[in-house]
């Protein structure tokens, strides 16, 4: 019995066949050396599917097995210069570089159970004398690992989740379980000797994932759906993109998260990413949001130039409102990201390239209150940019309507566009009331004159 790690830490039974780890155990036998294998880290608890590969192959092969409690314990282990090969998610390797923990004698690396971005394979391989980095795929109703890629060195493009492992096949199929074009995108499918029973005492949910097999003559064959989505590279490689129910859809746009985090991450200056959506509370728009782990070096980029980045790759409705700079992001006892767990951006005020600065007229007080309603930000300062604030095209609608409502004048909403700051749009709002007030003034002088000259006068006088 294997369990799921899942997001939120709370496991669900996997009934996996004894055919299946042995399976697994012989093709990685064919992958890594004895050399490699002399030293193997274990770190993930018996109760998960990378437990199979730490213990069982290693043993197997005449390798030794240093059992830790988490990855991280490697930091004080006494035996850490024996360790020739690290099995761990993503998330705790990226905290062993930051340590600087990794010993000289480690030489592979496996990462898996989250997506991997290029910048975290090159501190790897800078950071100690590490010769291989492989990217494996694959859930526990799978039996561990069901793709795989050797992530090379300065390599371009993205990093791919690579080909089915021996004895499995993998698939990229639309909602009509038919196969998608290559580059397409698509929920990934997966078939063979690694598939397992089914979930304990789950009957229903079994039948859900675990589906006919369309492809195989063989009667009693299936094929799990796994709920993420990808797509197949012109090289032949799996490509991940990030999970089904992640596919989000605001403002009339059809966003794929994962393909905001994949761009995030190929970033230099972030060291880690994860994207999600979310509404503070009901009758609130949701909008996407961005936790970040900066590089050290990096620690001091502001909102304002992260945006612009992304403006050269994203569309400008897939760029996350708000961004969180966070020290490390929160994991599951597994060591995955625990998305529930990360901190509400309410009311935290983004990294700006400007400093903050106070309203100083009723005016721009007036404004900023505005602003604060409705982006749901604490401070809002004079030079502060509506958009770098969170802001986009809907909710520049809705200030345009405070803005008439507030100020009982009219404005077009192309002027707000052109005024992004407190400042700006206040310096217009007052000549616009100056110049209101000119002409009201003008008009009263007009009508007072009017009333000064007599009916006789108003009757001679000549007709235009």
């Amino acid at each position: 019995m294997i369990y799921t790690s899942g997001s939120t830490g709370r496991p669900t039974g996997v009934a996996i066949e004894h055919h299946s780890p042995v399976t697994l155990l012989d093709w990685a036998a064919t992958l890594f050396t004895a050399e490699e294998l002399s030293g193997v880290l274990a770190s993930t608890s018996i109760c998960f599917d990378l437990s199979i590969f730490e213990l069982f192959l290693p043993l197997s092969c005449g390798g030794t097995v240093l059992l830790v409690e988490d990855a991280l314990a490697l930091v004080t282990l006494p035996g850490a210069d024996e360790v020739t090969l690290i099995n761990t998610v993503p998330s705790a390797m990226a905290e062993l570089v930051r340590l600087r923990a990794v010993p000289q004698s480690v030489r592979t690396v496996n990462l898996a159970g989250e997506a991997l971005a290029k910048t975290l394979v090159e501190e790897v391989y800078r950071t100690a004398r590490v010769e291989r980095v492989y990217n494996l795929y694959g859930p526990s109703e799978a039996t561990t690992y069901s793709t795989w890629s050797r992530v090379e060195q300065g390599m371009e493009g993205k990093v791919k989740i690579g080909v089915p492992v021996s004895g499995t096949q993998a698939y990229v199929l639309d909602r009509w379980m038919k196969p998608v074009v290559e580059g397409g995108y698509g929920e990934i499918y997966l078939g063979g000797e690694g598939l397992a029973r089914g979930y304990l005492q789950r009957a229903v949910e079994t039948a859900e994932r675990f589906v006919p097999h369309p492809f195989s003559e063989e009667s009693g064959r299936r094929l799990y759906r796994t709920g993420d989505v990808g797509r197949w590279s012109r090289g032949g490689e799996l490509e991940y993109v990030g999970r089904v129910d992640e596919q989000v859809k605001l403002r009339g746009y059809r966003i794929e998260l994962g393909e905001v985090e994949a761009v995030l991450r190929e970033q230099p200056a972030i060291a880690e990413a994860v994207v999600i959506v979310r509404s503070e509370a009901e009758g609130i728009e949701q909008r996407i949001v961005a936790y970040l782990v900066m590089e050290e070096e990096e620690r001091g980029m502001t909102t304002s130039e992260l945006r612009q980045r992304l403006k050269e790759r994203l569309p400008e409705y897939m760029i996350p409102s708000a961004f969180v700079m966070l020290d490390e992001l929160p994991l599951t006892p597994n060591g995955k990201v625990n998305r529930r767990a990360l901190p509400s951006p309410e009311g935290l005020r983004p990294g700006l390239k400007t400093d903050y600065v106070a309203p100083q007229t009723e005016v721009e007080r007036k404004i900023a209150a505005i602003w604060h309603e409705i982006l749901q930000v604490k401070e809002v300062g004079i030079h502060d940019n509506f958009f770098d604030l969170g802001g986009h095209s809907l909710l520049m609608v809705r200030v345009h309507s405070k803005i008439q409502e507030t100020f009982e004048t009219k404005i077009s909403i192309v002027e707000l566009f052109k005024s992004p700051t407190v400042s700006a749009l206040a310096q217009r709002l007052t000549r616009q009331e100056s110049r209101q007030t000119s002409a009201e003034q003008i008009h009263e002088r007009a009508r007072k004159q009017r009333e000064a000259i007599s009916a006789q006068q108003r009757l001679m006088a000549p007709k235009r």
